[in-house]
């Protein structure tokens, strides 16, 4: 089984930027690496400070106490319990399963250098150093763009990482806007399937993030944390592990040069969820300022008439609102403005809009080209469930009631 899953990710060919096919290792090898440092290189656009003089400070003095304490010995083992046991290898070659049982052995050594870092005696660099391997998105690839780059991050780093999830989780709940549905405590991945289904109005468009992690700028994930009201002491313990990484590009066995990004956030390290979700707070605030100045109209549900005009599920989300030229307008400008500052860009071949049954075709036409996304006029799935019902209600909520 190995051997067949080795057989089909070899990668036999890749095209370099002109469309040339590049046939031998090290030229497939060189291309690895300089799109990954070129997708990871910051972007030269500057900050806007006005978005983050639209979020809402949700940090208490007390959930920072709770932050900034001394990690205690018991974080660190709890850390370690939590931990799957037989995630893909770092370049360590540990998986967590080898301290989980031989914690006896080793526990107090890694308990020691945990703490030293996570209390601030120690740099994490040291054990930063991530392997990018690349997983195939489709049969026979051919370009960069088809590969999703998972990073392979040391198991000591992990450790520490998800000591801090741990810390974080229990105020995360209270930070991040209720149109999020996924990792947050307390919440269901189910809670926005049930509420996409319930909203049908004038436009819904579904939004798709391109290299979502990977375009991050630091700059604006700082500046967030800072905006929310995280200690400084907490953002600076979380910017050392962001920013002190450096990358290997695995492709057919062989190893790039290491390289030093200048934004980006790794899939495949505990805190990227989290810390992503901080940046997007930075769209739902330009989302709600649009809202309240009565730019934008979102959907009403319910018998209290809630608006909802977004959910997030991750890096997808779900925009609702009128399908008008002036909102839409509203609607790009605010894309554009989150793109320019949070490094994000939309996926235009994976984002798509509906219409409700009642706008005309003149208009569908004209905000279809302002937008410039696909139309769907068939039930599309949102969470790998189908979005719209209609009039197959048991067939939908059958498919729900088999996914959860």
């Amino acid at each position: 089984m190995a051997g067949q899953r080795h057989i089909r990710n070899k990668i036999n060919e890749l095209k370099d930027e002109n469309g040339n096919r590049v046939l031998t290792k090290d030229e497939m090898i060189k291309i690895a690496s300089d799109y990954s440092e070129k997708l990871f290189s910051a972007s030269e656009a500057g900050m806007d400070d006005h978005i983050f003089g639209l979020v809402e400070k949700r940090v208490t003095e007390c959930m920072n106490t709770n932050l900034i304490k001394q990690f205690s010995e018991e974080e660190v083992c709890n850390a370690v319990k939590s931990m799957p046991a037989l995630k893909a290898l770092g370049i360590d070659g540990f998986a967590a399963i080898f301290f989980q049982r031989y914690w006896h052995i080793v526990g107090t050594d890694i308990v020691g250098y945990c703490l030293d870092i996570l209390n601030g005696q120690k740099e994490v660099s040291d054990l930063n150093k991530t392997r990018i391997v690349l997983i195939p998105k489709l049969d026979k690839p051919k370009n960069m763009t088809h590969f999703l780059p998972i990073s392979l991050c040391n198991v000591i780093y992990k450790i520490i990482a998800k000591a801090m999830v741990n810390r974080m989780s229990d105020i995360l709940g209270d930070c991040i806007n209720e149109a999020q549905g996924a990792f947050i405590p307390g919440r269901l991945i189910s809670d926005n399937v049930l509420i996409a289904y319930e909203v049908l109005h004038s436009l819904k468009m579904k939004k798709n993030t391109s290299k979502a992690y990977d375009r991050v700028e630091w700059d604006f994930l700082a500046g967030m944390m800072k905006s929310l009201g995280f200690h400084d002491d907490w953002i600076v313990l979380l910017m050392r592990c962001v920013c002190s990484v450096s990358y290997s590009v695995q492709l057919n066995g062989i190893c790039s040069d290491w390289f030093s990004p200048s934004r980006g956030l790794r899939q495949g390290d505990p805190l990227s969820p989290y810390l992503f979700f901080i940046c997007a707070e930075g769209f739902y605030s330009l989302l709600e300022d649009a809202k309240n100045r009565g730019c934008m109209r979102g959907a009403s549900i319910g018998k209290e008439r809630i608006s909802i005009n977004h959910l997030f599920f991750a890096d997808d989300c779900i925009l609702f609102g009128d399908a008008t030229s002036e909102r839409v307008h509203t609607v790009r400008d605010i894309i554009r403005a989150y793109e320019s500052n949070a490094g994000q860009r939309v996926n235009y071949d994976k984002s798509l809009i509906f219409f409700g049954a009642n706008v005309k075709e003149e208009i569908k036409e004209e905000i279809t080209q302002i937008l410039g996304v696909r139309v769907t006029s068939t039930p599309e799935k949102y969470l790998g469930l189908p979005m719209m019902v209609g009039g197959r209600n048991s067939w939908a909520f059958a498919n729900f009631k088999d996914r959860f």
